[in-house]
């Protein structure tokens, strides 16, 4: 298995992503989306059961196990995602050692069982090993967290303006102050309002466009 190039250390945090072998497109329906979601929801804490072995619990011992685990410790907080159609972007704080391997591994682990059954497939779905930076600064987090909302945009995959409605990013999430699995408080702490990280991130779009091409004319 290949080397980690860079250290994990528990709450620090981490700007992680990953894309699929070969570059192929395995996040794309909204069935496919709804899955993810509740993957990255129940992998953030430690599992003593697979979630497809917790799935197939009845009601009132899915309940049990659940209220269960509200008093465990999480794995890792999450601040932001982007699913984009071959990748994707987490912004992760680790909270135990290990945090982030464990949760990373569950979620490709978990997904790629879901994916490769649903398209008669077999094999490796994801990169080995999962790439990640290190967030330094509190204006290096504000600064990744609407690089990653801004993913689609860049890509053309969606205009700024209908991004609070897109469900791939966690940014509908912020805006429209949804109670789901992602921590928001951090980084709406910086701003004076919903409304004021809404420009903050629209700021930024010709630019990371910008950038986009000439990686791309780069790369050519």
């Amino acid at each position: 298995m290949p080397r980690r190039r860079f250290v994990l250390a528990t709450n620090e945090t981490y700007h992680i992503y990953n894309r699929s072998v070969a570059k192929e497109s395995i996040f794309s329906s909204a069935t496919c989306l709804n899955k993810i979601i509740e993957i990255s929801d129940y992998y953030r804490y430690h599992q003593e059961l697979r979630l497809s072995k917790f799935k197939k619990l009845p009601v009132d011992q899915k309940k049990s196990y659940l209220d269960s685990i509200k008093n465990r410790e999480k794995l890792v907080d999450i601040y932001s995602f982007a699913f984009m159609p071959n990748h994707y972007h987490f912004l992760l704080k680790q909270l135990v050692d290990n945090g982030i391997v464990n949760f990373i591994s569950n979620f490709q682990n978990s997904f790629a069982k879901y994916f490769n059954i649903k398209n008669d497939r077999n094999g490796a779905l994801f990169l080995n090993p999962f790439k990640g930076k290190r967030i330094e600064s509190e204006d290096q987090f504000v600064h990744v967290s609407r690089y990653i909302h801004l993913n689609p945009v860049t890509s053309y995959l969606v205009e700024f303006k209908d991004l609070p409605d897109y469900p791939w990013t966690s940014f509908r999430i912020y805006h429209y102050g949804l109670n789901l699995f992602v921590n928001t408080k951090l980084i709406l702490e910086s701003f004076k309002s919903i409304k004021s990280y809404y420009n903050f991130v629209e700021d930024q779009v010709d630019y990371q466009r910008s950038l986009a091409l000439i990686k791309d004319l780069v790369l050519e």
